[in-house]
């Protein structure tokens, strides 16, 4: 790791624009990282991503261990090397995905067994193991192994959950050889503020280069997400980097921005691109929807992709309707592109300290996803999850 690992560059109405500092490369923020989960973000090259304005990606431990295997990936000369990508990489230690989608696991203090949603086989994971094993993929940033909970749990299933949280950060810390590499600790404590601020001063102390703020965007309203960003966010070290996981919707990333965040990611632009979701200035639209089918003008006339400079609103719809591959592939760039010129306006309006007038603007003309709905969808995309 490089011995100065953030820097912040100037503050806006709360926003921060900075850089930070990695083996591969600067990386300005706000940033946004596209999900790589096993080493690709599906139906792009990483020329495409690099071309589309991405410098920073995000891997899964949980995934790359159970295929192909880290070995593997380590004997190819490591991540970067594996999937040909020269940028920065942040790896997740895979706490999330052994809670969320292997069919039975079982929590220790010593760590989680779990069997594989593949194949059901038995396997075991530790925070030393999960940092021994992001060391071997070679990752940029590495993540801690923490213990996620679920919105409606008791405070009091929250508290131990984050007690564990917070001695698997001291181990992972301890655990760790490659100075290279930066390791971010997972501020825990649900939705309980009090469990918020014991989770911070606890994790602060332990002095780690960056922290993330992990268990939101589970289900729980968009009021409640913002009111334990802005609760959290305020309470971390100024000149460190935050890193809100799993959150990647336009408008909650310029909220989140607004609340003092560095850092996203989500398989959200991605996985609704494929499902003909596409992101426009005045929000999302379905673009099988019968109007669009002889829409000869681009999908989005301010958007500078390569699908909307090069084809109608017709043809995709066509593509959509006809189940094209294609399709897929001119979705994801689109929305991948939108939320990439997103990230460079919020940051351009930091550095110009515009950022308030560029918040309400964007805010009044983009329409969201009605909240019941919202909160229904990601239930039911939480809950399929948890089948795989």
């Amino acid at each position: 790791m490089p011995e100065k690992h953030f820097n912040l560059l100037k503050t806006s109405s709360g926003a921060r624009a900075g850089e930070l500092y990695t083996p591969h490369g600067t990386v300005p923020t706000p940033v946004f990282m596209p999900v790589g989960s096993q080493a690709t973000v599906k139906t792009l090259t990483p020329r495409e991503i690099k071309d589309i304005g991405f410098n920073m990606v995000l891997a899964n431990t949980y995934h790359l261990y159970l295929r192909p295997g880290i070995d593997v990936i380590e004997k190819m000369g490591g991540l970067h090397r594996f999937m040909a990508w020269d940028s920065a990489v942040l790896t997740d230690s895979g706490g999330y995905q052994v809670f969320s989608l292997a069919p039975l696991c079982k929590i220790t203090d010593e760590g989680v067994t779990f069997r594989s949603h593949i194949d059901g086989s038995e396997h075991f994971l530790t925070p030393e193991l999960a940092v021994k094993y992001q060391e071997s993929l070679g990752a940029d940033i590495m993540m801690v192994l923490d213990e996620c909970t679920a919105y409606g749990d008791s405070q009091e299933k929250v508290r131990r959950a984050m007690d564990r949280t917070h001695r698997w950060a001291e181990r992972c810390l301890k655990t760790q050889k490659r100075k290279d590499q930066a390791l971010y600790a997972i501020v825990q404590g649900g939705m309980f503020p009090e469990l918020r601020r014991q989770s911070v001063e606890y994790l602060t102390a332990l002095n780690f280069p960056g922290y993330a703020i992990g268990g939101l965007s589970v289900g729980e309203p968009k009021e409640t997400t913002f009111a334990m960003v802005e609760e959290t966010s305020a309470l971390l070290p100024v000149e460190k980097p935050r890193y809100l996981m799993g959150v990647g919707s336009p408008e909650d990333i310029v909220e989140a921005v607004a609340r003092g965040i560095d850092i996203f990611d989500s398989a959200l632009p991605t996985r609704v691109a494929r499902n003909g979701a596409l992101f426009t200035g005045k929000g999302r639209i379905n673009i099988r929807k019968a109007t669009y089918r002889r829409m000869e003008k681009p999908l989005d006339p301010d958007c500078d992709c390569y699908t909307c400079r090069t084809f109608s609103t017709a043809y995709l719809s066509h593509l959509f309707r006809s189940d094209e591959l294609l399709g897929l592939r001119l979705a994801t760039v689109h929305n991948l592109r939108f939320i990439a010129n997103l990230m460079g306006k919020i940051r351009n309006s930091i550095l110009e300290g515009t950022f308030d007038a560029f918040r309400e603007d964007f805010l009044s003309s983009y329409q969201t996803t009605n909240e019941q709905v919202r909160v229904e969808q990601k239930g039911r995309w939480l809950r399929s999850s948890r089948r795989r």
